[in-house]
């Protein structure tokens, strides 16, 4: 619609929201939007997932009002996976209804509500399609991949994490930001074999190996679990930032890294007023440059992307 009038959208800030089926990405776009809400910043949500029923935030754009997952299972004869891969597929072939959507909102921060089928953005392209349309439409988006945070009570099933992570990161292609959530619940699955920093740092990956091998099921497997660890640690792009989403505080502090890790970009609507933070990007060899400020702390959590990471420096 801008095209045709000739002019080029205005830049548009946002995140999608992703990650797999009950890791709380709802709740999270629910409790983001009364943050940023209560900060002053005009926010919308727009849910992408057509399976999602009971929407308890107020939603902008409802994805449900082109395609549902019950009417494609009902009229396909489609089960729940290849029923939304399908949906998926449709809205990919239906754009110009999403940007007749978005485009009659304006200078506002966008929260993409994404489904949460794993493959949609491990190997399937259209998620991945959408995305880069978003950004033709001058979209700025960053990724915020939550993992439930129980995971890591189980070293099999944190390294799984791990591999989903990686491959959603390279598959995706945007600034990414992987979230530990359900942090207030975590103890309810038993005590860490190490310290939290050692899973949100993806430190060396071996005494995990060496904690799992004490399961007799899993030695047997010792040697391809070490291969996968191997391939984590040598792309050595995946750490996550813990979030327990009624702590406004750890909120905060997602919006922050977004803004971080765009180099050279202008402030994008998320900062507020106080002491500006200055982070370093810095890459795997040394090389720093400096990155945008950022208004109050985050905690000093590292996040990585791509062969940039960042660090806060207070």
């Amino acid at each position: 619609m801008s095209a045709q009038a000739g002019l080029r959208p205005s830049l548009r800030f946002g995140q999608v929201v992703i990650g797999p089926p009950g890791s709380g990405k709802t709740t999270y776009c629910q409790g983001m939007q009364e943050f940023l809400t209560s900060l002053g910043r005009k926010v919308v949500v727009v849910n992408m997932d057509p399976a999602n029923e009971g929407i308890p935030y107020s939603c902008a754009v409802d994805i449900a009002e082109l395609v549902t997952l019950d009417d494609v299972m009902e009229n396909l004869k489609l089960g729940p996976n290849g029923g939304l891969l399908y949906c998926m597929e449709y809205v990919e072939a239906n754009l110009d209804w999403l940007q007749s959507k978005l485009t009659q909102h304006s200078d506002c921060y966008f929260l993409f509500d994404c489904p949460g089928q794993v493959e949609l953005y491990t190997h399937q392209s259209s998620v991945k399609n959408i995305f880069s349309q978003l950004a033709k439409w001058n979209f700025r988006l960053t990724a915020v991949h939550l993992v439930d945070s129980h995971y890591c009570a189980d070293p099999a099933k944190f390294i799984s994490v791990l591999c989903t992570s990686l491959s959603t990161m390279l598959h995706v292609e945007l600034p990414h930001v992987n979230v530990l959530s359900k942090m207030d619940l975590i103890e309810q699955y038993g005590k860490l074999a190490f310290n939290l920093d050692f899973y949100t740092e993806v430190m060396d990956l071996t005494y995990l190996l060496d904690h799992l091998a004490a399961d007799p099921f899993f030695k047997k497997f010792r040697r391809l679990n070490e291969k996968l660890a191997e391939v984590v640690q040598d792309y050595s792009l995946v750490s996550f930032v813990p979030l327990n989403v009624q702590v406004p505080l750890q909120l905060s502090a997602v919006p922050q890294m977004q803004q971080s890790l765009r180099q050279g970009q202008h402030d994008s609507g998320l900062t507020g007023s106080g002491q500006g933070q200055r982070v370093l990007l810095r890459r795997p060899g040394g090389e720093e440059s400096a990155g945008d400020d950022v208004s109050g702390c985050g905690g000093g959590l590292p996040v990585q992307l791509n062969s940039w990471s960042a660090r806060e420096v207070c």
